[in-house]
């Protein structure tokens, strides 16, 4: 049948389901509204999925698919999981990027006429999740929505994201060309690691899917700038923006009114929660990318592992708001230094007073307030979250006493202000703690939520429920007085209820006032007037008083409504508190010292270590290392498994840690302004991106060159050594003579090019050092120091032997080798790369275009021919013999 076009919405969806059952019609409906979602249809006691939904599900999950009866001429494919036990399948496929969509039953089936009524109640997306069963427990998932608008050749882009089970809302803006946008872009979104991105659906975007997290397409009108300014308004409750400074912004107000919309119609009501706004700029942060976050393995390791990172050894938080947090500080260091250094100062004084451990002690009994209370603003928190809440509000008088005896009262410090963060709310804890039992039911249908004296209905409806057991003691007693049957019995179950129990011997001494009930094969079981009566009070009583605590919990949560605010400072305060007092702990116990940060250009660290390395080995040898305006690039060599990427990680670490907040491993750090942490180390490819190993280098290389400053710290490692020797030598020249002259940044150069270490005598800002080994007959030792000079060597052939690689190939490796340095015109052949080009022109880039030589090839004699070829510990001495006079013979040819 062909739908008019004027057939609203609506009939076309009726005209649709019209050939299927009344169940598949409602379903279908439902389905309607959420294509592109998994539909889990509530029916008794399991979520039914149909047809696709049913396939994808079944595939994914492992669960039985089935097909059961006909719809529309179709068989109903059908799987399904227990009501009970759905968060495990909702995790495992939001952990794939899947959303769905829960279906529950909201009409009475005693009035339904037909199908119960239906409706979606909630929808679960990778980046709106609130379940504590769903969420990491010490990362966030947040949800980012981008927005565009392009203007002739500039383009604004605009970002809104939040964490939903937190509620902290955040903008950024930003406009460059088209290609400037793009690559900032996915900067961004690396920082950020959303878990879901939301863009609009047909408009002009700066990539097709995002390269973190899933990617999901809302309509474009969704991101009307002014729509999305006054939503903002709406969900702050506020005249003007001014006062979050977000003036001036307009493709951010845009993300912003998607972003809401979206999480609003996930979670099916209003986020009360969400009463906060942060706009975030560009020199906020210390700019970390991909590369560098990868490389210094801050929160995941370079092979994918959780450990051992800078995170999992510096994460000893009792509480998981703690833990979230320090991951936060850990990618988001701010470049303000005053910042870090009321950080420093705080770890100093809870260290002064040795108040770490009974802090932590403290801690371990907070529950993760921050979540409990996005899921009392959501309607959604359990009773026992309720309870959790109520015994960590009663911490807080503990941790102030503790925090108040590490600082002088009328100081403005961190702690000061962490203290005034965490003061104890009254009214919500005394409320609290009238109302939730100590150990109360998981879910309010059980019962069992409230404690007694707080509601006197529901204790009168309990004690009617609670006496039935005395009362039919009591009836039991006087209808076997009154009757005379010894063995009569007054029980009670959930299918007939009430009943008296009679077995057939003394069916004649039944009185006339009983009425059958049941008739087993033994027995008769019976109803009295008096027990029906006391029956239905009883299970009146019961009903009654699970549909009070229904209504009394809601009204809870209503009355917690008012104190999200302060429930939201004090979780920031005590999150705020973990880490610090973390932080402390880990420092005392290793030995870490206070960094001093200044305002002059100076990188000087005194005896550092690598945090992470030193807890994996038994000895560490600690280094120094000497930037500042007159040094500027230190040119590492040394052998390979010498420590060198070791020691130019350990700078970027203990850089880092400063800018955090952190103490440092090292005996003394100082360190100037720094805007940005940019590395160039190991060789990977991209084969899925088309990107070979080099090119992925060159790429990293080209971010570095065209993104650093002379405030930033530079690290590469080993440039241009996936093509041939001259390219890579000339590249590896020119990356680092830019970064000498031009970014004036300061920069770690590690190479195996000895060429390179004619640098300094041309550019007094660079300095040679390396990474010293005792070689001793074929097998080196690595002592692991860093020593002023270039190395000798790289000791490859040795590294190769402690590798493992056979002795035939080491020797005849060596013999190459020989041949290769006795063929030489000159010992070092590549040096005119950076002496002056021979010639006239005045042009300062000249002797970058003169390219090395290559070596001469010498022809070889057959007699080395033959003696490169021999292997004396494979000879027989016979053929030992032989050879000798086959090179005697070709030597007198």
């Amino acid at each position: 049948m062909n739908v008019p076009r004027e057939i609203n919405a609506d009939a076309a969806k009726r005209l649709a389901t019209e050939k299927h059952t009344p169940m598949m019609q409602q379903y279908l409906s439902i389905k309607a509204d959420y294509p592109t979602m998994l539909v889990f249809y509530r029916m008794g006691d399991f979520y039914e999925l149909f047809f696709e939904d049913a396939e994808k599900a079944a595939r994914i999950l492992g669960i039985t698919l089935t097909a059961r009866g006909t719809s529309g001429g179709n068989p109903i494919k059908m799987a399904g999981v227990p009501f009970h036990s759905l968060d495990p399948y909702l995790a495992k496929l939001v952990k794939l990027g899947e959303s769905c969509a829960i279906c529950e039953q909201i009409g009475d089936p005693a009035l339904s006429k037909g199908p119960v009524e239906r409706k979606v109640v909630r929808v679960v997306t990778p980046g709106t999740l609130t379940d504590a069963d769903l969420l990491p427990e010490k990362a966030e998932r947040p949800l980012l929505a981008v927005c565009t608008v392009a203007n002739r050749k500039v383009v604004t882009t605009g970002l809104a994201w939040m964490s939903l089970a937190s509620g902290g809302l955040r903008l950024m803006e930003f406009s460059g060309d088209a290609r400037t946008a793009a690559v900032r872009l996915v900067q961004e979104l690396e920082r950020i690691a959303p878990a879901e991105v939301l863009r609009a659906d047909g408009g002009a975007d700066l990539f097709e899917e995002s390269p973190v997290g899933h990617t999901a397409r809302v309509p474009e009108w969704h991101f009307e700038v002014v729509h999305g300014h006054k939503a903002l308004l709406d969900q702050l409750g506020v005249a003007t923006l001014s006062g979050f400074g977000a003036d001036g912004l307009g493709a951010a107000f845009g993300a912003a009114g998607a972003l809401l919309r979206y999480a609003q119609a996930t979670q099916g009501r209003g986020l009360q929660h969400v009463k906060s706004l942060a706009v975030e700029s560009e020199s906020e942060f210390i700019g970390l990318d991909a590369a560098t976050r990868r490389n210094l393995e801050l929160t995941e390791t370079i092979r994918g592992f959780e450990s051992p990172t800078l995170f999992s050894l510096l994460d000893g938080c009792r509480t998981a708001m703690g833990s979230r947090l320090l991951r936060h500080w850990l990618h988001h260091a701010r470049r303000d230094q005053r910042v870090a250094r009321a950080r420093h100062e705080a770890i100093a004084a809870l260290a002064q007073r040795d108040a770490m451990q009974g802090l932590s002690a403290t801690l371990a009994h907070v529950p993760d307030i921050e979540r409990i209370t996005t899921r009392i603003a959501l309607l959604t928190a359990r009773p026992r979250d309720l309870a959790s809440l109520r015994d960590g509000l009663a911490q807080l008088p503990g941790l102030r006493e503790q925090v108040a005896r590490c600082f002088i009262p009328g100081d403005s410090c961190l702690l000061h202000d962490i203290h005034d963060a965490i003061a104890i709310p009254e009214a919500c804890a005394d409320l609290l703690q009238r109302a939730i039992a100590t150990e109360p039911a998981a879910m309010v249908r059980d019962g069992g939520v409230f404690a007694r004296g707080f509601d006197a209905e529901l204790d009168e409806l309990r004690a009617l429920s609670e006496n039935a057991g005395q009362f039919l003691v009591d009836l039991e007693a006087r209808e076997r007085a009154r009757t005379g049957i010894a063995n009569l019995r007054v029980e009670y179950n959930k299918v007939h209820g009430f009943y008296i129990e009679v077995t057939n011997g003394q069916a004649d001494k039944v009185p006339d006032d009983y009425r059958r009930r049941q008739t087993l094969k033994n027995c008769e079981r019976y109803i009295t007037p008096e027990l029906k009566a006391f029956e239905d009070k009883a299970l009146s009583a019961q009903d009654r008083a699970l549909a009070r605590e229904k209504l009394l919990y809601e009204l809870l949560l209503a009355d917690l409504a008012p104190h999200i605010v302060c429930l939201q400072r004090i979780a920031s305060g005590i999150a705020q508190l973990d880490t610090l007092t973390a932080l402390a702990s880990h420092a005392a116990r290793y030995n870490w010292c206070m960094p001093q940060l200044v305002e002059e250009p100076c990188l000087t660290i005194t005896e550092g270590r690598h945090p992470v390395v030193e807890n994996q080995i038994e000895r560490f040898i600690a280094n120094d290392c000497k930037l500042s305006n007159d040094r500027r690039l230190l040119l590492i060599t040394g052998p390979n498994m010498g420590g060198k990427s070791t020691f130019m990680r350990q700078v970027a670490l203990i850089t880092l840690l400063a800018y955090v907040g952190s103490y440092v491993p090292a005996t003394n750090a100082t360190i100037g302004p720094i805007d940005r942490i940019f590395t160039r180390i190991g060789a990977s490819d991209d084969l899925a991106g088309g990107r070979s190993t080099f090119m992925v280098e060159m790429t990293e290389s080209a971010a570095i060159l065209n993104g650093a400053t002379e405030h930033s710290l530079v690290l590469m490692d080993e440039v241009g050594r996936g093509t041939s020797t001259f390219d890579g030598l000339a590249l590896a020249w020119a990356i680092a003579r830019h970064l000498i002259e031009t970014s004036r940044s300061f920069t770690l150069f590690a190479t195996h090019y000895f060429e390179l270490t004619q640098l300094p005598e041309q550019h007094p800002s660079a300095a040679n050092v390396h990474l010293s080994a005792v070689e001793h007959k074929d097998s080196i030792v690595f002592l692991h120091a860093v020593q002023d000079g270039p190395a000798s060597q790289s000791y490859g052939l040795q590294v190769a032997q402690l590798a493992g690689v056979q002795p035939a190939v080491i020797r005849a490796a060596r013999k190459h080798l020989a041949r290769l340095e006795a063929q030489a015109l000159d010992a070092t052949p590549q040096l005119d790369l950076f002496a002056p080009a021979p010639c006239d022109d005045a042009d300062a880039d000249a002797d970058a275009d003169a390219a090395p030589a290559p070596l001469p090839q010498a022809d070889e004699s057959p007699a080395l021919a033959l003696l490169d070829a021999i292997d004396p510990d494979a000879l027989s001495p016979r053929e030992a013999l032989e050879r000798l006079y086959e090179l005697k013979r070709l030597a007198s040819a």
